[in-house]
């Protein structure tokens, strides 16, 4: 037999027994038995704890009556809150206005199309200027020397 006639064969029995069912026998699982799983899951029954009622003293009588934001506290004991976020840096009116002509552009000129105004050919120039102003304003601006309150020796661990 040639090797072509051997693999047509075989993909001939892969064919015919596209549609057959396997029967698995534990013999040929590559696992073993005690790590099958069940056909059906345990159901695990919990019983809720009974409560155990004591008699107080008077002067114990109030402690299970509790304000509403010790028992928030409660609830939220052992979950992070984090701090309120510093407030945003304070803005010169230069990058302002760099931030509205890189914004407002596009803005104009797709407001302009979706309702079918006629533009001119000052105003289109206008509009793609202010954007390309805007974008090579705020890159100028935007600094990559040293800082300038020390040496940075990068990450502290």
């Amino acid at each position: 037999m040639t090797p072509q006639s051997d693999e047509d064969e075989v993909w001939r029995q892969i064919v015919a027994s596209f549609n057959d069912t396997s029967e698995l026998d534990s013999a040929d699982q590559p696992w073993p038995d005690s790590e099958n799983l069940p056909a059906e899951p345990p159901r695990r029954v919990v019983k809720a704890p009974e409560e155990v009622r004591h008699p107080l003293p008077e002067e114990f009588a109030n402690l299970g009556q509790e304000s509403e934001t010790e028992a928030a506290t409660e609830d939220d004991e052992g979950h992070y809150v984090p701090p309120p976020p510093p407030p945003l840096p304070k803005t010169d009116t230069a990058t302002k206005l760099a931030w509205l002509a890189l914004f407002g552009g596009p803005a104009y000129l797709l407001l302009s199309a979706a309702l079918s105004w006629r533009l001119q050919g000052w105003m289109l120039f206008t509009a793609v200027a202010a954007f390309i102003g805007g974008f090579v304003a705020l890159v100028v601006r935007m600094g990559d020397g040293p800082p300038t309150d020390g040496w940075d020796d990068g990450a502290v661990v």
